[in-house]
C-alpha cells in the first residue's frame, strides 16, 4: 500500500490538495487518518499540544453549560434543559476547529469532511443498521436459552431508521471532535490504545449529563463511575468506521443510530435503559455479548492495525 509523502516533500501550495482524496479513490488512501509514527518530533509535540488544548476546551465549554443545569435541578423535560445539553454536545466540534485552525494550525486536510459514499457505502450501511444487528443477536440468545419472550417492536423500526438519518447533524458535533480529532491524534501509532483512552475521556466528559438526568442512570454513583467503560466499545466501533472510511460521517451515522435505534433494544429486551442494567441484569448481558463480540472481531481481525493505514502520522502519546 503506497504511503503519502512527508510534508517536506510536498510543495506548500499542494499539501492540502495532496491529502484530499477523490470520492472515487480507494477508502484506504490519503484521507484516512494515519496511525504511523511521524519521524519529526516537532510534529509529535504539536500533536500533544493540540490534544491538551482540545480536551481543555471541550470539557470547559460543555461543563460550563451542563454543571449549572445539574446544580439548579432544571427539569429534564424543559426546553431550557434540552437546549443547553444540545449546545454542550457541540463543544467537541468547536474545540477541534479552534485547535486545528488557531492553536496548532494543522488545518483540516485529515478532518474527514468528505463523505466518500461511493467507495465506502458498505460501512455506511453497517453504521445505519448496526444496532439492529446487536438486537437480532440478543433476541436470538434469549430465544435459544429460553430466557424470556421479547417484545415485538418491528413497527417502530422503520420510523426509527428514518429519524436516524434526519438526526445525523445533531451528532456531528461530537464525532468531529472525538473521532476526527482526538482519537486520530491520541496514541496515533496505537489505535486500540487510542480507542481505550478516548472512550474513558469521552465517558468522563458525560459525567454532568449523567448526574443531571440527561442520560439514563438508575444505579447512583456506581452508574456514574462505570459510565466511561461503556464508551470504550463504542470508541472501538466508531473509530473503526472513521479509520475505514476516512470520513467523520460514517461514525456520526453510527452514533445517531445507536442513540435512536438503541432504545429499541432496551424495549425489546425489557431492560429499563439505565446503563448499569447491562452489567446488573442477565438481559443486559445479552446486549453486551454481541457488542463485545463485534469489538473482538474488529481488534483480532486486524481492522485496527497501524500498517493497514496510510498517510502522515502525528503521535501525541508515543
Amino acid at each position: 500500500m503506497r504511503s503519502v509523502e512527508h510534508p517536506h516533500e510536498i510543495a506548500p501550495g499542494q499539501r492540502e490538495k495532496a491529502t484530499m482524496p477523490d470520492d472515487h479513490s480507494d477508502a484506504s488512501s490519503a484521507q484516512r487518518p494515519s496511525y504511523a509514527s511521524h519521524p519529526h518530533t516537532g510534529r509529535a509535540a504539536t500533536a500533544a499540544q493540540g490534544v491538551v488544548a482540545y480536551v481543555a476546551i471541550t470539557f470547559g465549554l460543555a461543563w460550563a453549560l451542563w454543571i449549572p443545569v445539574w446544580l439548579l435541578r432544571v427539569p429534564t423535560d424543559s426546553a431550557l434543559f434540552q437546549f443547553v445539553f444540545l449546545a454542550g454536545a457541540f463543544s467537541p466540534a468547536v474545540a477541534a476547529m479552534v485547535v486545528r485552525g488557531r492553536i496548532t494550525r494543522e488545518g483540516f486536510a485529515d478532518a474527514g469532511l468528505w463523505p466518500r459514499l461511493s467507495s465506502a457505502w458498505p460501512y455506511y450501511l453497517f453504521a445505519w443498521l448496526w444496532p439492529l444487528l446487536i438486537l437480532g443477536a440478543a433476541v436470538a440468545l434469549a430465544t435459544i436459552f429460553r430466557l424470556f419472550t421479547p417484545k415485538d417492536v418491528s413497527a417502530a423500526v422503520i420510523s426509527a431508521l428514518m429519524v436516524t438519518l434526519i438526526s445525523i447533524p445533531l451528532f456531528w458535533g461530537e464525532e468531529f471532535g472525538w473521532r476526527s480529532y482526538l482519537q486520530i491524534r491520541l496514541f496515533s501509532d496505537r489505535p486500540l490504545l487510542a480507542a481505550l483512552a478516548t472512550g474513558v475521556i469521552w465517558g468522563v466528559w458525560h459525567y454532568p449529563a449523567v448526574l443531571a438526568g440527561y442520560l439514563p442512570n438508575e444505579h447512583g454513583l456506581i452508574g456514574v463511575l462505570i459510565y466511561p467503560w461503556y464508551m470504550i466499545p463504542f470508541s472501538i466501533i466508531l473509530g473503526w468506521l472513521r479509520l475505514r472510511t476516512g470520513s467523520v460521517w460514517a461514525p456520526t451515522l453510527a452514533h445517531a443510530s445507536n442513540n435512536i435505534i438503541g432504545p429499541l433494544v432496551s424495549t425489546t429486551l425489557l431492560v429499563s435503559g439505565g446503563h448499569g442494567d447491562l452489567l446488573f441484569s442477565a438481559r443486559g448481558l445479552l446486549v453486551l455479548i454481541p457488542l463485545c463480540a463485534l469489538c473482538a472481531w474488529i481488534i483480532f481481525s486486524g481492522q485496527l492495525k497501524p500498517q493497514a493505514v496510510t498517510g502522515v502520522g502525528q503521535s501525541a502519546g508515543g
